[in-house]
């Protein structure tokens, strides 16, 4: 297996992998969508994107959204989304992919790399909690709203 950074040229695999993942995040089906929101991302250089290739499968990515904390007066990163194929899964795919984020932040000069994800995602908490990623047990509440 190969972790790459994904370019304007892997376009059809990435948007493929995150409809997948928005459908597993109970969102309907949309290839259009998912192509039109990953292009944008990459036409305007928003997010770095990670694929995970097995042979000839792309079968996992991840994607980062590079930001700032305040609080600290430093670069960080969100990793936003983790994707893995279900026929890879188990198989360290996922890992590989969160260690090539780690090492991008750092690379990068990044402090540190948040995520969040559902309560119902368990296999994802043992993998970022295996990872030394700590849960937030902090002061601070998640509000969000929403304009659309």
């Amino acid at each position: 297996m190969e972790i790459i950074k994904a370019t304007i040229n892997n376009l059809p695999e990435v948007a493929h992998l995150f409809d997948l993942y928005r459908q597993f995040y109970e969102c309907p089906a949309d290839a259009t969508l998912a192509s039109q929101f990953i292009r944008a991302r990459m036409d305007n250089h928003e997010s770095d994107i990670f694929l995970a290739v097995d042979i000839a499968t792309t079968c996992g990515f991840v994607q980062l959204y590079p930001s700032f904390c305040s609080v600290q007066a430093s670069k960080i990163y969100i990793l936003y989304d983790l994707y893995v194929l279900e026929s890879h899964r188990k198989s360290g795919v996922g890992e590989n992919l969160m260690h090539k984020a780690a090492q991008w932040a750092t690379e990068n000069n990044a402090a540190r790399v948040d995520l969040l994800t559902a309560h119902s995602n368990a296999a994802g908490q043992r993998l970022y909690e295996k990872l030394g990623y700590k849960r937030a047990l902090d002061d601070f509440y998640a509000y969000s709203l929403d304009l659309m």
